[in-house]
């Protein structure tokens, strides 16, 4: 922790009762954001409020992944600045990766930020608002001790159908275009007792689904309960085998680390859901290898084509960005030869922009904007049509629906297949939690639509 910094004595004493968390990014970051809310619950018995206005305490959970991240950041700041000159004792934090990549000069550009804090240190929040209202002091927590976390944080206070559980932190593959190495640090993975530990007590609290989550989650080898060492397959069927369990996934996965174990595991494993988000980014050898993957064009493919005679059904999604520096219109081609040969359900689709401090940063930005909104748009387009087709297969079909909530049609819920297609239906929100038969009706570009069957 750096030496703090004095604030203006003006932080009261009063009990701290509500607390507001705005989260960017991924499902690692929603998974830390609920650990977050478990803390101050804990520590000072805090409810989550839907607005930062109601908050006493104010947290941002950032995710650097993005265009622009460090301008959404301050941009959010500004409307909490206005909030803290109206009740000056509100206390605001900024955690997750822009503040690990920003840290000290968040506390410089926003004065009015009480702490500052990295996606591996957030278990010391108690610690650190403790500190400010005792000390009227500012903070900066972004040193990135192993893992020491999931030693720290309390039992989960959620109780909901699905759960996530992150099991390794951190990624060493160094794509050139990424900056979570630099902000989440080398890959570390949690001790399988500890991970089977919250997912029994996620299952107790009436879980029926879990998420297992990391940057790489695939390249998990943890320490084992024999002594042993563990890999991500061996972890699967371990948690594949604790009771109540209906449905597993995970994500996100690494092509380099889809062993034969793990592709074997969507054939051996009932409970694990035919679904796989593998990000390939480009479709193109030559920037592959700029983009530092580990993986060319072929070697792509043959894992797809293993994974479906593993898992007929399985559907399949994936990261693409264009617009990389030094892509041509043959590469641009490439990925879209790839993405027609593959047929993905879906897809995430971005335009190539420079993170500060990844090594392609270091390269001429050099495929004009105009070229990378063109290619954008021919590979959403394609992207729809595929996604399209992927939705139309199901109707017709009756598929067991994990109901998850409300819908924003009245009288509608909202659930997902075994291959995570949203589906809405007449339905009732004491279903929240089960899994039904649903046959499917209709399809649309993002959704099904379906009726109950009945007994």
């Amino acid at each position: 922790m750096r030496a703090p910094v004095r604030s203006p004595d003006c932080m009261s004493s009063r009990s701290l009762d509500t607390l507001y968390i705005k989260t960017y990014g991924c499902q690692m970051n929603e998974y830390d954001s609920s650990r977050m809310a478990d803390l101050m619950r804990e520590a000072y018995g805090l409810r989550l409020v839907g607005r930062p206005e109601d908050a006493d305490v104010i947290l941002m959970n950032t995710c650097s992944v993005r265009e622009k991240a460090e301008e959404k950041v301050y941009s959010e700041l500004g409307r909490y600045r206005l909030i803290k000159d109206e009740r000056p004792d509100l206390i605001i934090g900024v955690g997750g990766c822009v503040a690990q990549q920003e840290g000290e000069r968040i506390l410089k550009r926003a004065p009015f930020v009480d702490m500052v804090f990295g996606p591996q240190t957030y278990h010391r929040l108690p610690e650190m608002v403790n500190r400010i209202r005792r000390e009227r002091v500012r903070l900066s927590e972004t040193d990135m001790p192993e893992i020491e976390k999931f030693d720290h944080l309390p039992a989960s206070g959620a109780a909901a159908h699905s759960a996530f559980v992150t099991i390794m932190e951190g990624c060493d593959k160094f794509c050139t275009f990424c900056v979570v190495p630099y902000t989440r640090g080398p890959e570390v993975s949690r001790p399988v007792a500890d991970v089977l530990d919250e997912c029994r007590s996620a299952l107790a609290a009436g879980a029926v689904e879990i998420t297992l989550l990391g940057q790489n989650v695939n390249g998990y080898l943890g320490p084992g309960p024999d002594g042993e060492e563990w890999d991500f397959a061996m972890l699967l069927h371990a948690v594949a085998e604790l009771e109540g369990l209906k449905r597993l996934r995970f994500t996100t996965s690494h092509p380099m680390e889809m062993s034969d174990g793990l592709i074997e595991a969507f054939a051996e494993l009932d409970v694990l859901m035919p679904y796989l988000h593998l990000p390939v980014q480009s479709g193109s050898n030559r920037i592959l290898k700029a983009m530092h993957r580990g993986h060319d064009r072929d070697q792509y493919l043959r894992i797809i084509e293993r994974l479906r005679k593993a898992c007929p059904e399985i559907a399949l999604s994936s990261d693409f960005i264009v617009g990389f520096p030094g892509e041509t219109d043959e590469d641009f081609e490439q990925t879209l030869e790839l993405a027609r040969e593959v047929g993905f359900d879906s897809a995430f689709c971005f335009k190539y922009s420079p993170r500060p401090g990844t090594p392609a940063a270091r390269s001429e930005d050099d495929v004009p904007e105009p070229v990378k909104d063109a290619r954008l748009q021919a590979l959403l387009a394609l992207m729809r049509e595929s996604s399209r087709r992927a939705h139309a297969r199901h109707v017709g079909h009756v598929e067991e629906v994990l109901v998850e909530k409300p819908s924003r049609a009245e009288g509608d819920m909202q659930g997902r297949t075994p291959d995570f297609k949203i589906v809405h239906f007449r339905g009732q929100a004491r279903q929240a939690g089960q899994i039904l038969p649903v046959r499917i009706t209709e399809a649309y570009g993002q959704s099904l639509r379906g009726e109950l069957v009945l007994a």
